[in-house]
């Protein structure tokens, strides 16, 4: 059935509501390359009222733009190894997704982007937070820029997933294992996007140990400059999940957050990860 497609921003930064597309249904080509332009223009999308997204149909989605990860700490859905259920009861107190990050910067081929479907939300709060990394570089003084743009960034999911990670944290629904001698790997500080040509930052506070050759002492600084300059509210969009409602975000120039504001309630995500390729 033919619909007619339109590409709504959210805001001026980031994000775009894309409506008239069913995506339990098998996608024109037509309507598949709107979806994408709409992507790498916005860098996350939003589908509302996907109710009938199967976890089968979720993940044939992603695999239009690539093969499907399979997470390396995080148990995937009974039958579906490469869905993460990403649930919160309503007595546990952290989120999974809960600081700002870039999904799976820790691989040497990070994911090209995440697609999550909102099975159960909670009467409010649970919003999720974008930030786009290529206003967040072009913002940049020159000289910083020129600084940069020799540096390699070392990742590694070693702190967030270790003993002591938030994302290794024992949880009711949620199996993970910790990362014990996680590898790290080397990703350029100034990335380009391998679709757009467009350059942007590629660091995050989850996974970015430290620049290749400096110490952790001394990337602190800088570091702690680019985190807090990459999620300055004029780089930003936030969403307000209801049931049934997707989001397709680009990890190679966003990052994201998953706010924990609604305790005492459950939230329930399913998510696909497509894979990407190597940063350069």
């Amino acid at each position: 059935m033919n619909r007619e497609i339109h590409v709504r921003p959210i805001s001026g930064a980031l994000g775009a509501e894309i409506e008239g597309v069913d995506l339990s249904e098998d996608l024109s080509n037509e309507a598949f390359d709107k979806v994408h332009r709409a992507f790498l223009d916005h860098h996350v999308i939003f589908f509302r009222d996907q109710n009938a997204l199967t976890p089968d149909r979720h993940k044939e989605f992603g695999r239009r733009f690539g093969s499907l990860n399979v997470h390396p700490y995080v148990k995937g859905m009974e039958g579906h190894p490469e869905i993460l259920e990403i649930i919160k009861e309503p007595e546990e107190k952290t989120n999974f997704g809960g600081g700002w990050h870039t999904d799976m910067s820790f691989l040497e081929e990070p994911a090209l982007g995440s697609i999550l479907h909102a099975i159960e939300v909670p009467p409010y709060g649970g919003d999720t937070l974008w930030a786009n990394q290529h206003m967040a570089y072009e913002a940049l003084s020159d000289g910083l820029k020129t600084t940069l743009e020799g540096l390699t960034a070392i990742h590694s999911a070693g702190r967030e997933y270790g003993p002591k990670g938030q994302s290794a944290l024992n949880r009711q629904s949620m199996k993970t294992k910790q990362a014990d001698g996680a590898p790290e790997f080397e990703h350029p500080v100034v990335r380009t996007h391998p679709e757009t040509g467009r350059k942007g930052l590629y660091v995050n506070p989850a996974f970015t140990l430290r620049f290749k050759g400096w110490t952790k002492r001394e990337s602190r600084p800088l570091l702690n400059y680019l985190f807090e300059h990459s999620r300055q509210e004029q780089f930003t969009c936030r969403f307000r999940w209801k049931k049934g409602s997707v989001a397709f975000w680009d990890n190679r120039s966003t990052w994201h957050f998953a706010l924990n504001d609604y305790a005492g309630h459950r939230r329930h995500m399913r998510r696909v990860t497509v894979n990407g390729d190597r940063p350069f």
